[in-house]
């Protein structure tokens, strides 16, 4: 669907109507004004209905592209039409958790229907003694198990990952079964 014109979509608003009584007979006035009502219908029609556009339930499939871009949400054109409507609608909460470890795990749940261990490599520590030795370093790594029964793409899960998590930490994928 476009928002171009529409075939037999009446205006709300007939230019025709709204003249002085002068034209109200004249046959040129009128079909000029009726060609104007045909252009000018979807665009009436479009802003009648203006809140339904913003709203990522209501919105036209064509328009969710363009309502992603606005928050930042980068929906795959791939996904089917409900998960690229989820995706625009939880897009604030997922980038307020970014970085952390359940936010990753919300958007791999979001953008695979999968569910995720996640396990940080650490990289703070504290102490209440003073004087306490230093802790091993931390490993830098971010391990991220995922059981599915069904097939993940490791290298989509990775690149997800790596987009969402600090840029200090490397990332590793294993995905299993579900487990027993």
């Amino acid at each position: 669907m476009t928002r171009a014109a529409v075939p037999g979509l009446p205006s709300r608003y007939p230019i025709g109507g709204l003249l002085p009584a002068l034209y109200a007979d004249d046959d040129l006035a009128q079909r000029f004004t009726a060609g104007l009502d045909t252009v000018l219908a979807p665009v009436l029609s479009t802003l009648d209905n203006l809140p339904a556009y913003f709203d990522p339930a209501l919105a036209p499939a064509d328009f969710l592209p363009w309502l992603s871009s606005w928050v930042g949400a980068g929906i795959d054109p791939a996904w089917p039409e409900d998960r690229r409507r989820a995706a625009v609608a939880r897009a604030v909460e997922l980038h307020r958790r970014r970085g952390t470890r359940q936010g990753l795990a919300d958007l791999l749940r979001l953008c695979f229907g999968v569910e995720a261990d996640i396990q940080d490599g650490g990289g703070v520590t504290w102490s209440s003694e003073p004087d306490s030795p230093l802790p091993p370093a931390p490993t830098g790594e971010l391990l991220i198990r995922i059981h599915s029964d069904r097939p993940v793409d490791e290298t989509r899960v990775l690149a997800v990952a790596r987009a969402s998590c600090p840029a200090h930490l490397t990332c590793r994928v294993e995905i299993t079964g579900s487990p027993a």
